[in-house]
Formats: C-alpha cells, structure tokens, sequence
C-alpha cells in the first residue's frame, strides 16, 4: 500500500474550502477542484449567514410531513413541495420518514456537533487572516403563537442534552432585546453564544490564503468522471486532463450524490433550495433601523443576519423542485414582505435576490467519513447547517485522513521490514 500524500478535494464551498485547509495543516499536498471561476459561488455564496447551533433542531417530524402535504399549492409557503413525482425525491422523502424516530437523538448530536465546530471556524478565520463581518451578536428566536413556543420549549431541552443553553423570552424581553422589531409576540428564546457571519467572504479569503500557501485549484473545471484506480483515484475533466490521486475527499454539494455513485457509493442527497435577499442599507435611517441582534422567526421560517453596516440579509424558505435553480420572485416577494412588516423604516429598494440548493441527507445528517474504497471520503449533506457545521466536519474528515496515512505508512514499514 502506498503512503497517502496527495489528496483531490472535489467541491470549493464552505466544506471543500475549510477540508482543504484542515488537510493541509494535516501536511497533504492539496488540488481542488470546481466548476466556478472562484470559490463558494453556489450554495456557500449568500446563506442565511447564522452560525446557529440553536438551530440545530433536524426536521424529520411528523409534523413537516404534513406541513409540506398542506402548503403544497401555496406558492409562498415557508415549505413548498413541487406534487411533480420522480424516483429521487420520492425514494428521499420515504428515507425522510424512516428516520423520524431518530428525531431527537439526531438533534442533539447535531447541537453538540455545532457547538464543537465554532472554535474550529474562528480559529482557521484567525490562523489564515480571514475577515467576514463576523459577529457575536447571540441569536433570537421569536414565536408569534403559543403552539410553536410550546414545541420550542420542548427543543430547548434537547438543545441543552446537546451542550447549548438558552434562555426563555417574554414579550417585553424580546423588545428590550431588539427594540427596532415590530411585531405581537408570545415569546422566544436568546442564545448569547450563536454568531453571524459572511459565507461567502469567509470561503473565498480562506481559497485566497490556502492558495498561497501551495494548494493547487482547479476552477471552471467540469469533471467527466472519478473512478478508482490501483490504491488511488482518478479524475478526468471534460478536456481530457487526466490527474491520478492517492485519494479524494467529495465535498461537492449537490452534486456530491453522482460523484459517490461514480465511486461507487450511495450518498442520497437532494436539493432543497433556499432563498435570501440582500439587502443594501443605503441610508442612515435604514441603517438605524436594521437589527444588530440575528433572528429566527419560527411561524415563516426566515433568518436574518447584519452583514456589517451596509449590509442586512434575509434568509429562508425550503423548496423541493430538483435541481432547478431559477430565483422565483413568488418566493422573493414574501422575504421582502417580511423586512416591510417587521423593520418598516428599512428601505428594501436594494434588495439583491439569491438562490442556492442545500445539499440535504434524509437523516439531517452531514455524510463524514470514509466510502466503500479505503481512498473515497466524503464531507457532504451538511443542508441548511453548511455554515455552522463546516468546522467541525472538516476537522473530523481530515484527522481521519490523517489517520489512514499514518496507518498505511505504518504498514509500509512493516512489509519492507
């Protein structure tokens, strides 16, 4: 067996980039690989910006079934199920379900996993100079009726199994807390230790620095295929270029599904599509009136994060359409409508629409780990919690790397021996 030492990662979002970044701190020789012109360009470009692990409640209950069956002709429903059938979606959602007696368990492991990863994403912010507006600014949960605060409570309990505590708001905290939203309220929740950020500045600095520190990327690069090779992978893009690797780690979204197939793996991902608005704080009243603090509304589903002064973005809604990437102002308008009612002093005349396509496992669970081929690993499925999640999973995927190296190279010394 040969020594490990030259890695592909195939993906150049939020996780490709931070597993790049954790291999090379593991000493591998890095090449990355994505079919943008720069790094996180898709899903990684412009999320909801919270690092949440208050939000780390999965959805396979009973009741987002029957939420999606009931708003499944409601154009500008929080969750919208195009009735189209085809055999991925349906064979995910019957996974989906399969899975809602693991509800709790996987809710706290994804609390504690969201916990661990903050201090392995400030640091490599830190280690590599990478500024992107972060903020320490707590998140607020706000429930606008009694029956979603009764089930927050519930949440709450397993959040705090998971690590994470938070505290329960009446209606006149909530407007100490964020006096600037407007709003009746029946409660909510304060989580001091959650955080902000931009996806997007951070992924692409931290591209910049790897980059300079020797790892190779490969960008506006289709692949035509991955296929195992002898105790390595090969990869060949649509021009013909063939490289040989000693292994390599899928970190590719949603597209990570057909690359794990090619490599022999069953990796059932699906896009689920999310939708933000950017909205550009042009004005000093604007300005004033956007809320520092993040929030979580639960009745619409939608986030939001203060992108440094100029910047206020609004984040939400899941949609089950394929691989359909169209920004649809039927999803756009109700975002828009949100920042009107609740901050009606924010002007929304700068307001930049995005869509982007979470990579979602039916079990709500990032895929870490190794494939079926001791050379295959993947960092994928990591859904609406990319962002929060990517530190972590980045430094798991690379230690075990690490640790088949060293085994391998272990080994090599015993067979010459």
């Amino acid at each position: 067996m040969s020594e490990m030492k030259k890695i592909a990662v195939l993906g150049a979002g939020i996780t490709g980039i931070t597993t790049a970044a954790k291999l090379v701190e593991q000493g591998f020789e890095v090449t990355v690989f994505d079919r943008q012109r720069y790094a996180a360009m898709e899903t990684s470009f412009a999320n909801g910006g919270q690092l949440s692990a208050s939000n780390a409640e999965v959805w396979n209950t009973w009741s987002t079934v029957l939420k999606g069956m009931k708003w499944m002709l409601q154009a500008d429903a929080p969750l919208l199920v195009n009735p189209k059938p085809s055999w991925h979606k349906l064979s995910w959602m019957l996974e989906f379900m399969r899975h809602i007696p693991d509800y709790e368990r996987n809710t706290i492991e994804t609390t504690r996993l969201a916990i661990a990863a903050r201090q392995h994403l400030m640091a490599l912010g830190e280690q590599w100079g990478v500024n992107y507006d972060h903020s320490e600014c707590g998140i607020m949960h706000f429930y606008s009726n009694q029956k979603d605060f009764n089930h927050a409570c519930e949440v709450t309990k397993l959040l705090k199994q998971g690590g994470l505590e938070r505290e329960a708001l009446s209606p006149a905290d909530i407007k100490l807390k964020e006096p600037k939203l407007h709003g009746d309220f029946v409660g909510g929740f304060w989580t001091p230790s959650d955080s902000t950020g931009d996806i997007h500045n951070f992924t692409f600095g931290l591209a910049e620095a790897i980059r300079k520190a020797g790892v190779t990327f490969c960008m506006e690069t289709e692949l035509k295929n991955v296929s195992i090779e002898g105790n390595g992978v090969r990869v060949i893009d649509d021009q013909g270029h063939s490289t040989y690797f000693d292994g390599v780690v899928v970190c590719a979204g949603v597209g990570s599904r057909e690359l794990a197939r090619k490599l022999g793996d069953r990796v059932n991902i699906y896009p689920v599509k999310g939708y933000s608005i950017t909205v550009n704080l042009r004005d000093q009243l604007s300005q004033d009136s956007a809320p520092l603090v993040s929030l979580l509304d639960d009745e619409t589903k939608i986030v939001t994060s203060r992108l440094g002064p100029n910047r206020f973005r609004i984040a939400g809604t899941a949609e089950f359409n394929g691989n359909n990437r169209d920004i649809r102002q039927d999803r756009i308008e109700p975002l828009i409508k949100w920042c009107n009612r609740h901050f009606p002093d924010v002007s929304t005349e700068s307001s930049v629409p995005w869509a982007g396509l979470r990579p979602m496992m039916p079990n709500m669970m990032p895929k870490v780990g190794r494939g079926r081929h001791p050379q295959v690993f993947y960092n994928t499925g990591h859904g609406h919690l990319g962002w929060t999640l990517s530190g972590a999973t980045a430094d798991m995927i690379a230690n075990v790397m690490a640790a088949a190296r060293d085994e391998n190279r272990s080994f090599s010394k015993v067979a010459l021996s």
